[in-house]
């Protein structure tokens, strides 16, 4: 990624913000990759300050960890973190879709047809970081309309806790046609009136991210936090 220029009008902290998310939101800077204070300002030629206030913001999200004396290192993958996050989001994403049968009317229907057009689009160029992007206004538009455009808050906010899990998932070319053909299944349950279709579309939708969790935790185990009861 291409460093901020002078000409950008943002505050360091904000430069320094944006620049470190991109990079441990793509993956550039991995779970457990330790990052220096010193360096970033030196990177950026500030004072540490603003980097302090960055970092700081980023340990918010849950994204980095800060220990006094020690190296702040990206926050490695919670299984605990995961398992709670996705509870929230079925619970908050299963009423959403009731809601979204019993609201949608033609309007509605058009919107959630132009989310999957666009969806479909991108999927041909295999740009996986756009798809993210229209996963989330896919999301957003169920809530929309549902009429509890609110509801998009906590599903953003627990969703963004396993977005680095997810971009792992749709670097594998084959998930995004199949989280396509979810979204479809969902739509067409939406139309039909069909409630119970709707929320079952949307639990194995969000039950996807298994496969891709059981290959990391085989696969790269030091991504994830130690398990406290086997400690």
């Amino acid at each position: 990624m291409q460093l901020p220029t002078a000409r950008d009008r943002r505050t360091s902290v904000e430069q320094i913000f944006d620049y470190l998310y991109e990079e441990i939101h793509s993956l550039r800077l991995k779970p457990g990759d330790k990052i220096s204070e010193a360096d970033i300002a030196a990177q950026f030629g500030v004072s540490r300050q603003p980097v302090r206030d960055a970092f700081s913001r980023l340990e918010n999200l849950d994204l980095l960890v800060i220990r006094p004396q020690r190296a702040t290192e990206v926050k490695r993958f919670s299984a605990r973190e995961i398992e709670k996050s996705r509870f929230v989001r079925a619970a908050v994403e299963a009423e959403v879709l009731r809601r979204a049968v019993k609201c949608c009317d033609a309007a509605s229907a058009a919107l959630l047809d132009a989310c999957l057009a666009e969806q479909r689009t991108v999927a041909q160029s295999g740009d996986y970081r756009n798809f993210s992007r229209l996963d989330y206004e896919f999301h957003e538009a169920l809530c929309r309309v549902a009429g509890v455009a609110f509801a998009f808050e906590v599903i953003s906010a627990e969703k963004s806790k396993v977005d680095r899990l997810c971009i792992l998932s749709l670097r594998q070319g084959e998930r995004m046609p199949q989280l396509i053909a979810d979204h479809e299944e969902i739509v067409r349950a939406i139309k039909a009136g069909d409630a119970e279709a709707a929320v079952a579309a949307g639990m194995l939708h969000l039950s996807r991210l298994d496969a891709t969790i059981e290959g990391i935790t085989a696969d790269s185990a030091h991504y994830f936090e130690p398990d406290p009861a086997s400690a």
